[in-house]
């Protein structure tokens, strides 16, 4: 009998061996993600801050500035020169997302409506040039809309024009490098929604008597609404900041923002204003995720994997 007390008494201490291991684990779980908070806080968070204390120093000569609080910067976009820019990039911004809902929305949907086998060749067809750098393709785009190149000789052969058009270092054809470029992101965030639709609704309204169009735009439409804005976003915001394809493609007569943010850090050697150029955009950006929230009731970009 004193021996059946004495095990019973041992018995919860041989249980409670597993609770205290839980317990450390538990204790013990922010050792896990202390690495990603420490990289965020110092890669992401710390320089947003400190582009935020730039942009309110005063620029000194040469390269450099001095922590004297100032609104000098952002004063100054009160230019009609920059006013411009930004009028200009907003004008790009707005044609280049026209143009990606026009053809990637369709493309998307289509996409999303193939067989198994049909979605991954597409998706294959839709991946293969982020295998290859976007520069690189981007000075393939050089060699298609020269004067004397494939474009061209192209519509010579075909009659069409008896002399070469004048396309590469012009507005048209930063804004086909900027559709090219941004249009898989369309056409991602496209197919991530139509491929989560609910498809009997869709046959429910039919059903019930609505035409294919009355049952695209009550309901197709609404469903993949959250795909469609986010690839809006996905196009939009960037295309007011690819600098390298307004210059390669247009030379220096298309200045967009992200333009003179560069050209602001570099040869103007004025820090506190390309700061200040860089967050309005950044502000921008903020406003545009916000509508998205707003308009889709979801935090969460499609398309993004």
């Amino acid at each position: 009998m004193k021996h059946l007390r004495t095990s019973e008494s041992a018995l919860p201490e041989v249980q409670s061996a597993p609770e205290a291991a839980s317990r450390v684990k538990r204790d013990r779980w922010w050792l896990c993600i202390a690495p990603l908070y420490a990289f965020t806080l110092v890669f992401v968070l710390g320089p947003a801050l400190y582009m935020v204390a730039v942009s309110f120093a005063e620029n000194t000569a040469g390269t450099g500035f001095r922590w004297a609080f100032t609104l000098d910067n952002f004063l100054k976009l009160r230019d009609p020169v920059y006013l411009n820019c930004f009028r200009e990039s907003f004008r790009l911004a707005v044609s280049t997302t026209i143009l990606n809902v026009l053809i990637g929305y369709p493309f998307g949907y289509f996409m999303g409506r193939l067989s198994v086998r049909g979605k991954r060749v597409m998706m294959f067809l839709v991946m293969v040039p982020f295998w290859t750098s976007s520069l690189i393709r981007l000075y393939g785009w050089l060699i298609i809309l020269q004067v004397k190149g494939v474009f061209n000789n192209l519509l010579i052969a075909l009659g069409l024009i008896d002399e070469p058009l004048k396309i590469l270092y012009s507005y048209p054809a930063v804004l086909i490098g900027m559709v090219y470029a941004l249009l898989p992101f369309m056409i991602l965030a496209v197919y991530t929604s139509v491929e989560k639709m609910d498809w009997t609704l869709v046959e429910a309204a039919r059903d019930l008597g609505a035409t294919r169009a009355k049952a695209f735009f009550t309901i197709t439409l609404r469903m993949t609404l959250p795909g469609l804005m986010s690839g809006v976003i996905l196009t939009f915001v960037p295309s007011m900041g690819l600098f390298f394809i307004a210059d390669i493609l247009g030379g220096n007569k298309i200045v967009l923002v992200g333009s003179l943010i560069q050209d602001q850090m570099t040869r103007g050697g004025n820090q506190p204003f390309a700061a200040a150029l860089a967050l309005v955009l950044a502000v921008m950006t903020t406003l545009m995720l916000w509508l998205y929230r707003k308009v889709t009731h979801t935090s969460e970009l499609e398309g993004m994997f």
